[in-house]
């Protein structure tokens, strides 16, 4: 073999092994990256982000945590920047997120269909809701309340026996109040509504006794002609759910929740939005 041949050959062995050694480097990925493609996002989630958009269901009448504020027509809350931070992640950009209105009846459904990616949505986890949605670990834990009228009288949950308390429809409040009424052995019934500002119009004109869900969404409901008993009970731990059969998504989304904990990011936004 000539001078010439050897060096060729001893030049293509030194690219090919460094072509080999570029295979089994590994680049970082974003928080949650699972299979997918090059870009290292999964492929559920990399279908997310070549749609252009993360498709987000949100409460709009619960201050500070979903909230359409109508003077300016922009959403904001707790929940509201969760959603902005998960955007931020697959995109790199928080304003790539679309928001959809949700309820305690309509979110479940709105993510069945594919209307939705996910939602965000004072959400309590239930070992029943489990087997029909993936939830993420709880972002924040609450305990249902009650708002009732300061004229009322009532001063304690079992100032309620006899009376009606307004709840929202789908919510797990009724299911968890009735199991708290029949151990104490008291007796409440229940007015379902569509929407909070729908509960608060019936407490106010006096056709409920009661307007009980999470503590944190009565606060925004607070107002001078009502007040806060200081009973609360089960609690309730929010969690952003997703499609069953979206495991890569679920556990991408999970990974940003645990990443936000652990450096302290999830407490700034407690105190950004007074909610500790």
């Amino acid at each position: 073999m000539g001078m010439k041949r050897k060096w060729g050959a001893l030049l293509a062995a030194i690219l090919a092994a460094a072509v080999l050694a570029g295979c089994g480097g590994q680049s970082k990925a974003p928080a949650g990256s699972g299979s997918g493609d090059a870009s290292g996002l999964p492929a559920q989630v990399e279908k997310i982000k070549n749609a252009g958009v993360l498709k987000v269901g949100v409460k709009e009448d619960v201050p500070k945590f979903g909230y359409l504020d109508p003077a300016k027509n922009v959403h904001e809350g707790m929940e509201i920047d969760l959603a902005k931070r998960i955007a931020k992640e697959i995109f790199g950009d928080e304003t790539k997120v679309e928001f959809t209105g949700v309820n305690a009846k309509t979110r479940g459904p709105a993510l069945d269909n594919g209307e939705i990616d996910m939602v965000i949505a004072t959400f309590t986890i239930t070992e029943e809701r489990k087997l029909s949605w993936n939830f993420s670990d709880p972002y924040f834990t609450d305990y249902v309340g009650f708002l009732v009228l300061e004229s009322s009288g009532i001063q304690s949950w079992k100032d309620l026996d006899g009376k009606t308390i307004g709840v929202a429809q789908s919510a797990s409040t009724r299911a968890a109040l009735t199991e708290q009424a029949e151990e104490d052995g008291i007796t409440v019934q229940f007015m379902e509504f569509a929407t909070y500002p729908e509960i608060k119009a019936a407490l106010d004109s006096g056709r409920i006794d009661a307007f009980s869900v999470d503590q944190s969404i009565l606060w925004g409901y607070k107002d001078d002609k009502n007040v806060m008993l200081p009973d609360k009970f089960a609690p309730q731990e929010y969690g952003i759910a997703t499609k069953k059969s979206n495991t890569e998504l679920a556990e991408f989304v999970n990974n940003i929740i645990k990443e936000m904990k652990a450096s302290g990011e999830m407490d700034q936004l407690y105190e950004k939005w007074g909610l500790k």
